[in-house]
């Protein structure tokens, strides 16, 4: 993580994600990562609920990363080595089908 006007770089490590997915409109899907921290990588301590929030195409494709506090956007930047780590979560087979599977907003 980089925090906005800091020089000091913390890499988090994600041993795993619960995922919410929704189908935003015809275009995009929202889906909110709440992760699960290697114990030796813990969120800054000024974070008090950290999400990473993706948008998507509906083909799967990553149009955005976002880390938020408590649902909304945060001081913060995910690293190169963050946002790999969400990337090859987000490019799993299995993730790709649900996201393809998502029904449009009623």
């Amino acid at each position: 993580m980089i925090k906005y006007g800091s020089d000091l770089i913390t890499e988090l490590r994600f041993i795993r994600f619960d995922a919410s997915m929704e189908r935003r409109d015809n275009q995009w899907v929202d889906i909110v990562l709440q992760p699960t921290l290697d114990e030796s990588t813990p969120v800054p301590d000024d974070l008090i609920q950290f999400t990473v929030y993706v948008i998507c195409t509906l083909d799967g494709t990553i149009v955005q990363m976002i880390p938020q506090d408590e649902d909304c956007d945060c001081e913060y930047q995910l690293t190169f080595s963050e946002k790999e780590q969400v990337r090859a979560y987000i490019m799993q087979s299995d993730i790709q089908e649900q996201i393809s599977n998502l029904t449009p907003p009623q």
